[in-house]
């Protein structure tokens, strides 16, 4: 399976957890093309840190794949509910 699908079945399935909350915010930051902690990639455990590794690559490799619209979606919903108070903020990078 897809590192992408594979992050977006973690990010539908746990939206909750923290490592769901970080590789969001790595998904929204590639997409923007923004700055992102790498450090936040540290506190994931070892297969979660491997899978946002397998992201990166699938990433540069497929820019425009279709699976990537998908978890982007996701991973900006995820990031909206957390602004308006629907996620615990345990889950929030950084926090």
């Amino acid at each position: 399976m897809r590192a992408l699908k594979k992050a977006r079945k973690l990010i539908e399935t746990q939206p909750d957890q923290p490592a769901a909350a970080i590789l969001s915010a790595l998904v929204v930051a590639l997409e923007a093309e923004q700055p992102y902690a790498i450090s936040d990639l540290y506190r994931l455990d070892y297969d979660t840190f491997q899978l946002a590794l397998e992201l990166l690559q699938e990433w540069r490799l497929d820019r425009y794949y279709t699976s990537k619209v998908r978890l982007l979606d996701l991973s900006v919903q995820l990031s909206d509910l957390k602004q308006a108070g629907a996620v615990p903020t345990e889950a929030t990078p950084g926090a």
